[in-house]
């Protein structure tokens, strides 16, 4: 065992000047950076596990004690589970110990957003009237991470049932940007994103309906993919919109999104969106070259109404990509404007109902945003949304043929950096959803990563789509990109 074993716990505070320290700093205080778990990945984490450099339990102490430092401030968490954390990470030493190691999540502290069903723990969907909703099972998904033996570290906040982009809550408070408190984190996976980007978890699960995974992943200077429609289990996922619903995971890196997806990745035949497909191991060709690769870069659609500053840094990594490599192919997809418009139709219409007994029962357990997103729905008939299903599947088909001939999409994640508290939360969806809904509606998956800071010192995100279950390409590429980049390495001083 590590010299700071059982050590760390009591250097977050300095008593002789009877004021906290930061963590990462108190740590560091006493031992060498290679040593300080705020910097580890989860891929460093695992090799330190490997080589018993550290236990499982130490990591879930630290960033539990990290969690309550900084989430009366963050509100990154709504629920902490401290004591079942570290049972499962002293499972998870006993196991290593006999030399059993279940998968690249084996002790790993891990955090699920509060959408996810977790056996014994309530899921509130970050909302008032699923405030007891206390989980009889796991999720499919945190079934899977729990029998890979992940640690659960809490439930993360969110935007209330998933609907909205801010990450401000009235049930369980606002969540602030870690590069800038005065700004928006993105949502509605706000909390997950927050909670990697600020280090205090390894990585977290997120659900994505118009861009709920890789938009707070852009503001927050985090990697976040959203897998293709049906490869991640939707089961015991409390849904904003059946056809628009994906799971994936958050991290710092491309390389822990894919560990993560290896785990995530699979049938479910009790979930009728889980498409039968084999997976492969998303790690496999992470270090192969870009060379004969083809990509298109942003035009069109996808340079409309783009700041400056993030334009530019998507320039500055089509470069970086095309010297790794890649060969970029001039090409157009026109439908963008149209996927986006069904996206909010669809949407829209599911989630009404949904919702529709709760809207007739406890109509004032909503904040008045998301009650007002939700009327909104009522304005669609049957008729527009048949259409726009139907139009959808149509999409679909036309996109698939579009990626024929190439293998990447590169684009801005979001139009903007992070908006300012405050924004009409409206009208700040609609801008940043403009580049990712798109392919919630196809299905198609798609990645963010950082690429870029702008002056004030706010996260820029880069935005891989790939064709449908190619996921491997768009981790390769990102994966590539951040060899030759240190922009996910850059942490937010708290």
């Amino acid at each position: 065992m590590p010299a700071f074993c059982g050590k760390v716990l009591n250097l977050f505070m300095d008593e002789s000047q009877g004021a906290s320290m930061p963590l990462a700093d108190a740590f560091y205080f006493s031992y060498n950076e290679s040593m300080n778990p705020a910097t580890f990945t989860l891929s460093a984490a695992r090799d330190a596990l490997a080589r018993r450099a550290i236990s499982s339990l130490e990591l879930a102490d630290f960033f539990l004690e990290r969690i309550a430092h900084h989430n009366p401030q963050s509100h990154a968490f709504i629920t902490i589970t401290a004591e079942s954390a570290r049972e499962q990470a002293q499972r998870a030493d006993a196991e290593m110990a006999r030399g059993i190691s279940r998968s690249a999540q084996h002790g790993i502290p891990l955090a699920l957003k509060d959408i996810f069903d977790q056996r014994g723990v309530v899921t509130t969907a970050g909302s008032k009237i699923l405030r007891e909703n206390l989980a009889a099972q796991d999720a499919e998904a945190v079934a899977r991470l729990r029998n890979a033996g992940a640690v659960f570290l809490g439930k993360t906040n969110m935007n209330e049932f998933a609907f909205g982009v801010t990450n401000q809550n009235p049930h369980y408070g606002d969540v602030p940007n870690p590069w800038d408190q005065t700004r928006v984190p993105g949502g509605s996976s706000g909390g997950s994103a927050v909670a990697v980007s600020a280090r205090l978890c390894l990585g977290a699960l997120g659900t994505d309906t118009g861009g709920s995974i890789r938009i707070p992943s852009a503001l927050c200077g985090v990697t976040g993919i959203k897998p293709t429609y049906g490869r991640v289990s939707l089961r015991g996922v409390v849904p904003l919109s059946w056809s628009n619903d994906h799971a994936g995971p958050i991290a710092q890196t491309a390389q822990d999104c894919a560990l993560l997806l290896n785990t995530l990745a699979g049938y479910d035949a009790q979930d009728p969106a889980s498409v039968n497909v084999s997976a492969p191991d998303f790690t496999r060709a992470l270090n192969d070259s870009l060379r004969g690769l083809r990509f298109v870069a942003p035009k069109g659609y996808f340079e409309e109404k783009v700041d400056a500053q993030v334009l530019d840094a998507v320039k500055q990594a089509v470069g970086v990509l095309e010297e790794l490599g890649a060969a970029r192919v001039a090409k157009t997809f026109v439908a963008a404007p149209d996927m986006f418009q069904l996206n909010r139709v669809i949407l829209r219409s599911e989630a009404l109902a949904y919702h529709r007994n709760y809207l007739a029962t406890q109509p004032e357990a909503y904040s008045p945003d998301v009650l007002r997103r939700l009327h909104e729905g009522e304005s669609i008939t049957t008729a527009e949304y048949a259409l726009a299903r139907r139009t959808q599947v149509e999409l679909v088909r036309a996109f698939e043929v579009w990626f024929e001939d190439i293998d990447l999409l590169v684009i801005p994640t979001t139009r903007t950096a992070a908006p300012r508290v405050g924004t009409d939360p409206l009208e700040m969806a609609q801008h940043l959803t403009a580049f990712t809904a798109p392919f919630n509606v196809t299905g198609f998956p798609a990645i963010s990563l950082p690429c870029g800071f702008t002056r004030e010192g706010l996260p820029i995100g880069l935005q891989i789509v790939g064709a449908r279950w190619r996921e491997d390409l768009i981790l390769r590429a990102a994966h590539q990109y951040q060899l030759a980049t240190d922009w996910h390495e850059r942490m937010p001083g708290m």
